[in-house]
């Protein structure tokens, strides 16, 4: 069969038999045609072999296309392979490749000063924005997951003692400090606006106007937008205090066993990668001193 009429066939099989948007199927059949502009003289099925997949995917490291983009074209080419196998138009074997490896990105991480603006940014004339004053200061404070900030239940923040009881992932239990900054204005949220959220009868410590849970999305617009108000143009998630809490106690001289237990990280491998972000700013700031002088 030829290309032309195997790829025709490809696409009415991915938007009828499996569903696929018109979207994913147009960038299922775009990693097709890539494939066949780098094999331009493959015209039939029977010019087809296992071993193209791993010709391609060395053309595409050498590009320079990202280790993820290459991942997702390898699938789709695949699957143009199993599809052709399944219904008789390619005897060959199905090609097996080693991915490559996905390329690690450290996250973006803000300036104490940053995040001292970032802070300082709520409406605190407001319910609302004591609120979020209270959300802001504790992530930060106790380098809490956005999942754990928002599931946090009022029966676990622990005011005499100052510290709060986080369940993680796994449902492991850790005990976290608050900080006194965090602990001044969540005792301030619950004394004088939580009951104004109907949140007299909810379990969890942070309410909507509707006395339900913060939703994620609309933390995540807050933070971008308190960000926008204070002239930070670092893109940043509410995952962004986390890594600022780690990177920050670990500039300061915190030791990196008990940022690992702070975060509830089972690896300590995973907090190390804050000791890179850790080093690198150091170093950054040590070259633009030197290139004042």
């Amino acid at each position: 069969m030829e290309i032309v009429d195997a790829i025709d066939l490809y696409n009415q099989y991915l938007l009828v038999e499996k569903g696929l948007s018109i979207n994913t199927v147009e960038s299922y059949l775009d990693d097709l045609k890539r494939f066949f502009m780098f094999f331009p003289d493959k015209k039939d099925t029977n010019d087809l072999s296992p071993y193209d997949l791993a010709s391609f995917l060395e053309h595409q490291i050498k590009i320079g296309r990202r280790a993820s983009s290459a991942l997702r074209r390898l699938s789709s080419i695949r699957g143009f392979y199993t599809f052709l196998k399944r219904d008789g138009y390619y005897d060959g074997d199905i090609p097996e490749v080693d991915p490559p490896k996905k390329e690690k990105t450290l996250p973006n991480c803000l300036s104490v000063e940053e995040v001292d603006l970032l802070l300082s940014a709520p409406n605190m004339n407001s319910p609302s924005g004591i609120r979020d004053k209270a959300m802001l200061e504790l992530m930060y404070a106790s380098g809490l997951r956005v999942s754990e900030l928002l599931s946090l239940e009022k029966k676990n923040v622990i005011l005499n003692k100052g510290i709060i009881k986080v369940f993680g992932k796994g449902a492991k239990e850790r005990k976290v400090p608050m900080g006194d900054f965090a602990e001044e204005y969540v005792v301030k949220y619950i004394n004088e606006v939580r009951d104004l959220f109907n949140g007299k009868h909810s379990k969890y410590l942070f309410l909507n106007r509707s006395g339900k849970p913060i939703s994620r999305i609309y933390f995540f617009k807050q933070i971008r937008k308190y960000a926008s108000e204070v002239g930070i143009t670092t893109p940043i998630s509410p995952h962004t205090l986390r890594h600022c809490f780690a990177t920050h106690m670990l500039e300061g001289g915190a030791e990196l066993r008990a940022v690992q237990e702070m975060l509830g990280h089972t690896n300590i491998a995973t907090t190390q990668i804050y000791t890179h972000i850790s080093t690198k700013r150091i170093i950054s700031a040590y070259d633009l001193f030197m290139n004042k002088k």
